[in-house]
């Protein structure tokens, strides 16, 4: 008789392993955004189970957007370190499995958000997974332009909350897409350049991988946070927010602009680094500044 034994998953870990495909961390951002496109659209009040039911949706969508993308992207992850140890490189999850896991809770989060608010919304959310999904993440093996594309379906989240509100997508909703679509730039350059080694190792034609002087890097973070400030100035004479809006927009566009370009002076990964935060904490500090605004 064989004493060979067969390893089978605990239960609780196979669930943290399914967490983890979903990225919920990350994925708070996306939940905030989705609130400060609420807040800023005057639309009809949803309510509070409302409200929540289409930002947990938002997140159920984006959750699943993150597993399809790490099916898509599991022979990468196993050549990176920051991510070979993820479920799927790892081997701890299968991609069938976790096809069937990104695609069901993407489909029961864009029918919790068309019940809690509307169509138009819901298939905002979903286009922001098709985009994801099915352009960004198969760019990202050919071009380093694939950033900037990544950069729309990270911004629609705001345009899930405008549209759960309203009922539209006005003029308006887009000031708000642009400042996400801005910030996001200088945010994955950072990223970028403290992970280049990795980038590189995976054969992914990031900027840093192609020009490792890092001048390009540095310059395009300083372009695109130097256009974010205009823009996120913008709701204060649409008269979507007021003078406490403005003046803190200004504030926290020049200290960001500072941080970046200091990054681009120096092109250190500490500075990278400190540029990868602060844009961490700029953008739920605008919004912050952007809701009390409008209360």
């Amino acid at each position: 008789m064989s004493t060979d034994a067969v390893a089978i998953p605990a239960t609780g870990t196979r669930i943290r392993d399914f967490v983890a495909l979903a990225k919920p961390r990350l994925n708070l951002l996306v939940v905030a955004s989705t609130l400060a496109g609420y807040v800023m659209a005057d639309g009809e009040p949803l309510g509070v189970l409302r409200i929540c039911a289409m930002l947990l949706g938002t997140g159920l969508v984006a959750g699943g957007a993150s597993a399809l993308n790490q099916v898509s992207e599991r022979d990468i992850d196993a050549l990176m370190r920051r991510t070979r140890t993820r479920p799927l490189p790892d081997q701890r999850l299968q991609p069938a499995e976790s096809v069937l896991f990104g695609a069901a809770i993407a489909t029961a989060g864009a029918l919790m958000i068309a019940a809690a608010s509307n169509l138009l919304a819901a298939a905002v959310a979903l286009a922001t997974l098709v985009v994801y999904v099915g352009i960004y993440t198969p760019l990202k093996r050919r071009t380093p332009f694939s950033t900037v594309v990544g950069a729309i379906p990270g911004a629609l989240p705001a345009i899930v909350g405008w549209a759960a509100a309203s009922g539209e997508v006005s003029a308006r909703a887009w000031i708000l897409f642009g400042i996400m679509f801005f910030w996001q730039l200088p945010h994955f350059l950072a990223i970028a350049w403290m992970c280049r080694e990795d980038y590189g190792r995976a054969g992914l034609p990031m900027l840093p991988v192609l020009e490792p002087d890092g001048r390009s890097t540095g310059r395009q973070a300083v372009l695109y946070a130097a256009a974010l400030i205009p823009v996120s100035l913008a709701p204060a004479p649409l008269h979507m927010a007021g003078q406490l809006y403005f003046a803190g927009a200004l504030v926290l566009g020049f200290a960001f602009l500072w941080v970046t370009f200091q990054f681009a002076r120096t092109r250190s990964t500490r500075d990278a680094r400190r540029a990868f935060f602060s844009s961490l904490a700029y953008l739920p500090l605008l919004w912050m500044l952007m809701i009390a605004d409008k209360m």
